[in-house]
């Protein structure tokens, strides 16, 4: 049972940062002689896979960037392919949270966002806004050295309400889980209880506001120099 309990919440934790990180797609600037390391690993040189993914989502950074900045909805909507490499070592430290253990090696997860530029630029301009994003699938497979992999996929169809270009409540909207039968009853179980009670609303406030401000900070020259 304890085994049980442990893969409930350390799923749990693990698909609630994928809840928030797609719309982000980019990892926090860390200082220049930091520049090749990444959370949870200080030491580690990024991987040629890392490297490939962080520059494929500053792509979709820059471009969600200039939507909620240029308040231009004239530009085509925007579409992105996110993947995003996850190590040993940065689950252990997401999960430890919750203060229990990751039992697998890293993890490797995807999604296609659809976002419709005249919805971000409304969130930037009224007074007030409910904005409802597409329903995403996001799918991912997470290692172990014992079992192999597993593979599993959830569906997120997520609702932010702004006030005066600020975030100000999130409700993730959890939906269809595929996955083997342990799992699949470990996160419906929940993903009911995030519907129900909102768990991680603060959470997606705290990373909405952060992006379009710090965040698109980063890249300004980038976003900023395509209008």
């Amino acid at each position: 049972m304890k085994s049980v309990s442990a893969l409930v919440a350390s799923t749990f934790a693990f698909l609630s940062l994928l809840a928030i990180q797609p719309a982000v797609a980019e990892e926090p600037a860390k200082p220049a002689s930091d520049s090749g390391s990444v959370l949870g690993d200080p030491d580690g040189p990024l991987t040629p896979e890392e490297i490939a993914e962080k520059e494929a989502r500053k792509a979709c950074k820059v471009d969600l960037c200039r939507a909620f900045h240029s308040k231009d909805a004239s530009v085509g909507d925007i579409a992105c392919h996110v993947v995003k490499s996850w190590r040993k070592e940065q689950l252990v430290k997401l999960v430890g949270k919750v203060k229990v253990s990751w039992p697998y090696d890293g993890a490797h997860c995807s999604t296609d966002l659809s976002i419709k530029r005249q919805d971000l630029v409304k969130a930037m301009t009224e007074p007030k806004a409910e904005i409802q994003f597409a329903k995403n699938t996001v799918t991912c497979s997470i290692a172990s050295e014992k079992s192999g992999a597993t593979d599993f996929s959830f569906e997120l169809t997520p609702t932010v309400m702004f006030e005066n270009g600020k975030a100000v409540k999130a409700v993730a909207h959890w939906g269809k889980i595929e996955a083997p039968t342990l799992i699949k009853s470990a996160l419906w179980t929940a993903t009911a209880a995030d519907n129900t009670v909102n768990i991680l609303s603060g959470s997606i406030v705290e990373e909405v506001n952060t992006f379009i401000t710090k965040r698109c900070d980063e890249v300004k020259d980038q976003w900023a120099a395509k209008q």
